[in-house]
C-alpha cells in the first residue's frame, strides 16, 4: 500500500489504469541497474527517479568533463572533476529523496557484474563502448536478468530490450545483433561526434521500457530493435532473429542474423 506522500507524489502515474497504485507499488519495490552515466545514463536515471523506482545502482568510473554538459543534462559547472556517479546521485537523491542510490565508481568488468546484475530487476546498458556492452549482455544472459540497451552517434541512435528469464533465453541477445568480432571495425566513436537530444530521446526511452517491464505492462516489447533518425525525425523497427551459432545465448530455433541499424555508441 502506497504511503500518502507517495501518493501525492505519483498520483499521474497511479491515474493511468495501465500503472494503478499496484503497478506503482511494483516500481516502488524494484531495483535497477544503470551501467554508464553519461548521457544515456543522465536521461534514463533522471526518470527513473522521478517514477517511483525504489533503488538505483549507478555504475561508472569517468568523471564529469567540461565537453560532457552539452549532453549530459543532470551535470552543472560545479560538477566538473566530479566523480560522475556521485554527481549523477546528488542529482538524484534532490529530485526524489524516497529513491534509494547506491554508487559503484568503477569500470563494469566480469568480477564486478556478475554480483551487480544478479541483485537487479533489470539492467540498463548506457555504457559508452562495445566491450562493455558485450560483457553486460553475456552476464544478463547467464543471470537471466532482463537488459535494456541503448546507443547514440552523430544524428542516430538505437534501443532495444532483452527478456533473458528462462522462458525467453532462446530468442537473441546483443552478441546476435553485434558480433564480438564487429567491435574491431568500429574505431574511435569518440571522434565522431554527437547532437546532444538523441541521447536525451534514447535514454528516455531506456526508461519507459523498464518503467514497462517493472510494471509488468503487456505492451513490453523485447527483441525488437528501434533505430531513430534525428536529422529526419524518423524512427524504424526491425525484429531480432537469433543467431543459432551466438557463443553467447546459442539459439537454435531461428535461422536470420540481422545486422541492419547497428549504431556504433557513444556518450
Amino acid at each position: 500500500m502506497l504511503s500518502d506522500n507517495a501518493f501525492l507524489r505519483y498520483q499521474r502515474q497511479v491515474c493511468l489504469p495501465e500503472i494503478g497504485e499496484s503497478g506503482q507499488q511494483k516500481l516502488c519495490d524494484s531495483s535497477v541497474l544503470i551501467i554508464g552515466c553519461g548521457g544515456l545514463g543522465n536521461s534514463a536515471a533522471l526518470y527513473l527517479a522521478a517514477a517511483g523506482v525504489g533503488k538505483l545502482v549507478l555504475c561508472d568510473d569517468d568523471e564529469v568533463e567540461v565537453s560532457n554538459l552539452s549532453r549530459q543534462i543532470a551535470f552543472r559547472n560545479h560538477h566538473v572533476s566530479t566523480p560522475k556517479v556521485e554527481a549523477l546521485a546528488q542529482q538524484l537523491r534532490a529530485l526524489n529523496p524516497e529513491c534509494h542510490i547506491r554508487t559503484v565508481q568503477r569500470r563494469a568488468d566480469k568480477n564486478l557484474l556478475p554480483l551487480e546484475v544478479s541483485m537487479a530487476d533489470v539492467v540498463l546498458d548506457c555504457s559508452d563502448n562495445l566491450e562493455t556492452r558485450h560483457l553486460v549482455n553475456q552476464v544478463c544472459f547467464e543471470c537471466q536478468v532482463p537488459l535494456i540497451s541503448g546507443a547514440a552517434i552523430g544524428w542516430s541512435g538505437q534501443v532495444i530490450a532483452f527478456d533473458f528469464t528462462a522462458a525467453n533465453k532462446a530468442t537473441g541477445c546483443y552478441a546476435c545483433m553485434v558480433p564480438r568480432d564487429y567491435t574491431d571495425q568500429v574505431g574511435k566513436c569518440s571522434d565522431l561526434g554527437i547532437i546532444g537530444p538523441v541521447v536525451g530521446t534514447i535514454g528516455n526511452l531506456q526508461a519507459l521500457l523498464a518503467i514497462q517491464y517493472l510494471a509488468e505492462l503487456p505492451e513490453f516489447k523485447t527483441h525488437q530493435l528501434m533505430t531513430f533518425d534525428a536529422k529526419h525525425l524518423d524512427w524504424q523497427k526491425w525484429q531480432l532473429m537469433a543467431d543459432p551459432d551466438c557463443e553467447i545465448c546459442g539459439a537454435k530455433e531461428t535461422t536470420t542474423n540481422n545486422n541492419e541499424g547497428v549504431i556504433c555508441p557513444s556518450l
